[in-house]
């Protein structure tokens, strides 16, 4: 390889910038141009001539020719298009289209503003449990619950159901005892398949039975405090029995053609209303009252397929009905059920509602009759516990009166609550649950003195202003009065002695206190919640409302210098000693600051309170830690870093820093937002001193760049730390630290060998060998402005870097090497140059310190002589394996290009070494014939140039081969 003699083009970067800025060329503009507005004309007009006639109609007057867009659509508009064809719908469309319209204003009465039963059912069954055992009465099946023979006559049929009914009301059940609840809830639900697998298996005797008897249990208030839970269990067996029976009558109905949803009696078959009267008067048959009165609710909606005011009628004598059931908590659910069922079918109908809710209060008198009063001793349950037994059924039914009410109805209710005297806290408490937060904020301070006015023995006050406290964090009452009713609240708030009760309802007024006052009345409640629950470390119990207290006082407070100002903030964090939990509000509290802090701070106050909540996310880092779960923390604490300044005090900003990594040292994304930190503050400095530093910000720079010399290392990932040591050197550079940037540089290097042939990237093994490369390359560029050392020779930095590169473990069947080699020989052509094509100001290039001396010009063409010899090797070898043929053709052609770019061609063994090149990368075909093309393009009008007409002759050699 000694024939190829290298030496580099002679380059004059500013003549060849010239060259390629593009000439301006005037532009003259007619009536059309690409963004003027297209009119289109609506397809009324045109609606004729599309059908019969080709001519154009476009109202646009321009002359141009026609957009292609709008020509697709012929001028019109298909918005436009699309509504004028509106008008031509069928008529039976138009009628499915009423249909559909009358249904969705039924639909309406009832809409997305109403809580649905659904979303109650788990908050009930979560809160009304019990220890005690349970019992529950199952029937026992037989077979003459099952489907007669298809040859049977019809007089048996009936008289085998009406014995089945017999057997049903004798007894024909067994009682199973001790069940826990989750086994009484696993029974319940057992019946609820039963029953669909006994519909499902044509047994609607069979089905019936269970409904009856799950209604019974209904009577059973034996053990009192499951009462609400267990009407929830059993009121989805009757909500599945209502559905079937009428979807069943449904399905009659739709034969031959599907009943529309809009449909009235006339639309019904004899068949189905016979079957629908049938199963009213099966029900009709049931002895007892109670499974009566729930099984025809359950079937309310049916008598839709009878007559017009079915429902209408059959509510009123329901809600009389319900007058004979003496127990008051067994009378009010039934009440609540039917109210529920109203509401589904018939919701315009109030008057049931309110009839409902009337009789309701008419029997709270029997709360302190005998009957009650001893079953409640008998039971070992207090009076306050029993009411609140009766809260689900109240608020429903509230719920369902106070629906889109008008105000003055609200009135009326606080009226009923004062003439009832001490039952009135039960009432008031589920009325301020029920209405609208407006309509209760509006008269806080009379509902205020009516909480006052009642029975602490009847119903705890402190539930009643947690139910006021809910509706006044959802709406604001009159300002004058904000501070009386914080007063009021929180002399009944701060008395109550359980630490549960009291932290369920001061969670409640931190969110109307956060809303209306300043810090210190926050700060006044935080002491209060801290004094109420240190003793005996009840917040232990209380961590979900006291997180809740932090993420209301976080939403109304962004400004964290007055968060933090707060005296009792951070001894209230301190509460939370559950390292989960503890985890858990940091991390909410950083989120919220990453958020709302717009401007860098340097506030003392906040600095050390977000320092300490960031030292308790890292701290929890462990080895059983997950990836993303420190990827989160890390990027939470990054954010806090990025948002910390003091301005022009570099010192404090760096100290800042340096105290930052020992807090931090176990998140690596952390240490390298800290690097890339004060590697900024080295470059704002440099701005500032306008790049001559005093002998004061020199010293200042040396320290930055000794900081993440120090912290690199320290740095898992391998191409963290050598980007990392790359970017470092610049920063130096840029600051004339000529040996720490040599020392970052020579550090870049020593580890390359450490690289691994593989990397996880995302969970998935991925070879290293592009991202080597991608560092190489850029490494290389810097090296352009990298004085040598007088102490280490002539270009040891480009040496080392390529002996690395020869020494390294490449993979087999690589070409990476030898992409290297041919990646350092443009460096070596730049640095051959008289005028370094870019350079660092204030630091001397190898292009003043050598000022093109023959030796230094010598020793860079050995070198690329060397590398060349190295490439050609490689290339003779790859052309041994008939399989290594395309990677032959794809590297020669890369190193023709180099030659031709950077290499003098006028030498001729360099412009032979090009031709040849040029022949090799074409031999096969696979060199991209588009490519090869505009390679001779470019080398014809390079050729133009006075200094590069040598290309004329060389262009004339070179031949397209192509594929054969």
């Amino acid at each position: 390889m000694a024939a190829v003699q290298w030496r580099s083009r002679g380059r004059s970067y500013d003549t060849e910038l010239q060259r390629c800025r593009p000439e301006a060329a005037p532009v003259e503009f007619g009536d059309y141009h690409p963004l003027k507005p297209i009119m289109v004309t609506d397809t009324k007009t045109r609606r004729g001539a599309r059908k019969g006639s080709t001519s154009s109609s476009s109202s646009s007057s321009s002359s141009a020719p026609a957009d292609p867009l709008s020509s697709m659509l012929d001028g019109t508009d298909p918005l436009s298009m699309f509504a004028s064809e509106a008008p031509t719908m069928s008529h039976s469309a138009s009628t499915g289209d009423l249909g559909r319209k009358r249904r969705e204003k039924e639909e309406e009465a009832v809409g997305q503003d109403f809580e649905p039963w659904s979303s109650k059912r788990g908050e009930i069954l979560a809160r009304f449990t019990t220890t005690e055992k349970l019992s529950i009465n199952l029937f026992m099946g037989s077979d003459k619950g099952k489907a007669p023979s298809p040859g049977s006559a019809v007089s048996e049929k009936v008289r085998t159901r009406l014995e089945e009914l017999d057997d049903l009301e004798e007894g024909s059940q067994r009682e199973l005892l001790n069940l826990s609840q989750q086994d009484y809830a696993n029974r319940i639900e057992e019946l609820n398949q039963s029953l669909k697998e006994a519909w499902a298996s044509d047994q609607k005797v069979k089905a019936l039975k269970i409904v009856i008897q799950c209604s019974k249990l209904l009577s059973d208030t034996s053990v009192i405090q499951f009462y609400p839970s267990k009407f929830v269990l059993i009121t989805d067996i009757l909500d599945t029995f209502g559905r079937l029976v009428y979807d069943r009558i449904w399905t009659m109905c739709s034969d031959p053609r599907p009943l529309p949803e809009s449909f009235t009696v006339d639309d019904v078959n004899d068949t189905a209303k016979e079957t629908c009267l049938n199963w009213f008067f099966k029900i009709a048959s049931i002895r007892e009252l109670l499974p009566r009165l729930y099984v025809e609710a359950a079937i309310l909606k049916c008598n839709r397929f009878l007559n017009k005011s079915g429902i209408q009628e059959t509510l009123p004598r329901l809600t009389a009905m319900i007058r004979g059931i003496g127990d008051p908590l067994v009378a009010a659910y039934t009440r609540a059920y039917l109210c529920r069922v109203g509401m589904e079918v018939a919701p315009q109908l109030k008057d049931s509602l309110n009839r409902n809710f009337f009789d309701l209060l008419g029997t709270f008198r029997q709360i302190s009759g005998e009957s009650v009063q001893n079953q409640l001793v008998l039971q070992r349950v207090e009076v306050p516990e029993y009411l609140t037994l009766y809260s689900p059924a109240i608020n429903w039914i509230l719920q369902c009166i106070a629906y889109r009410a008008p105000e003055p109805l609200l009135t009326e209710m606080m009226e009923r609550c004062k003439k009832l005297g001490n039952n009135s806290a039960l009432l008031l408490n589920s009325v301020m649950r029920a209405f609208r937060p407006e309509f209760v904020a509006a008269r806080a301070t009379d509902f205020i003195g009516m909480i006052k006015d009642c029975d602490e023995a009847g119903f705890p006050k402190h539930l009643l202003f947690g139910s006021l406290g809910r509706s006044l964090a959802c709406a604001d009452p009159p300002e004058s009065e904000r501070l009386t009713i914080l007063n009021e609240a929180w002399k009944v708030v701060t008395k109550v002695r359980s630490p549960q009760d009291y932290i369920n309802c001061a969670e409640i007024w931190v969110e109307f206190t956060c809303r209306h006052f300043t810090k210190r009345e926050v700060n006044t409640v935080l002491a209060d919640i801290i004094k109420h629950m240190t003793p005996d470390r009840a917040f232990e119990d209380a961590y979900p409302q006291l997180q809740s207290v932090i993420r209301k006082i976080l939403t109304y407070f962004h400004d964290f210098s007055v968060l933090f100002a707060m005296e009792r903030f951070l001894p209230f964090l301190d509460m939370f000693q559950k390292d989960s939990v503890r985890v858990e509000v940091c991390r909410s509290i950083m989120e919220v600051f990453i958020k709302h802090q717009v401007e860098p701070t340097r506030d003392p106050v906040i600095l050390n309170a977000m320092l300490h909540i960031c030292k308790t996310m890292h701290d929890s880092v462990n080895a059983l830690t997950l990836e993303d779960e420190k990827r989160s923390l890390a990027l939470l604490i990054i954010g806090f870093i990025r948002m910390v300044s003091f301005g022009r005090d570099f010192e404090q900003q760096l100290s800042f820093c340096v105290e930052a990594r020992a807090t931090f040292c176990n998140l690596e994304p952390v240490l390298v937002q800290l690097i890339h930190t004060v590697n900024q503050l080295a470059m704002e400095t440099s701005r500032v001193m306008r790049g001559s530093h005093s002998r004061k910000t020199a010293a200042f720079v040396r320290a930055c760049a000794a900081y993440s010399f120090i912290t690199i290392p320290s740095l898992s990932s391998i191409f963290s730390r050598l980007s990392l040591y790359l970017l470092s050197g610049q920063v130096a550079l840029a600051n004339q630290c000529l040996s720490q940037a040599d020392a970052f540089l020579k550090a870049a290097v020593s580890i390359l060998p450490e690289v691994p042939r593989s990397i996880s990237v995302e969970g998935k093994l991925r070879s290293s060998e592009s991202f080597l490369l991608d560092f190489i390359n850029n490494f290389l560029a810097t090296l352009l402005v990298v004085p040598d050392h007088p102490e280490h020779g002539v270009l040891y930095l480009v040496r080392g870097l390529l002996n690395m590169v020869q020494d390294y473990t490449w993979e087999d069947n690589s070409d990476a090497k030898v992409r290297v080699y041919i990646s350092a020989l443009p460096l070596l052509a730049a640095m051959s140059q008289e005028t370094y094509l870019y350079s660092i100001p204030k630091v001397d290039s190898n292009e003043t310190l050598y000022g093109g001396d023959p030796k230094f010009l010598s020793e860079i063409n050995k070198l690329c002589e060397t590398l060349i010899g190295q490439i050609l090797d490689h290339l003779k070898t790859l052309g041994r394996d008939e399989q290594s043929t395309r990677r032959q053709g794809a590297l020669a052609f890369s190193l023709f290009g180099v030659l031709l770019a950077h290499g003098d061609l006028r030498n001729n063994k360099l412009s032979q070494l090009a031709v040849n090149l040029w022949n090799l990368s074409h031999k096969h075909g696979y060199c991209e014939t588009r490519v090869s093309v505009r390679t001779l393009e470019y080398m014809k009008h390079q050729a133009l140039q006075p200094d590069m007409s040598h290309l004329t002759d060389t262009v004339q050699r070179l031949a397209l081969q192509s594929r054969t």
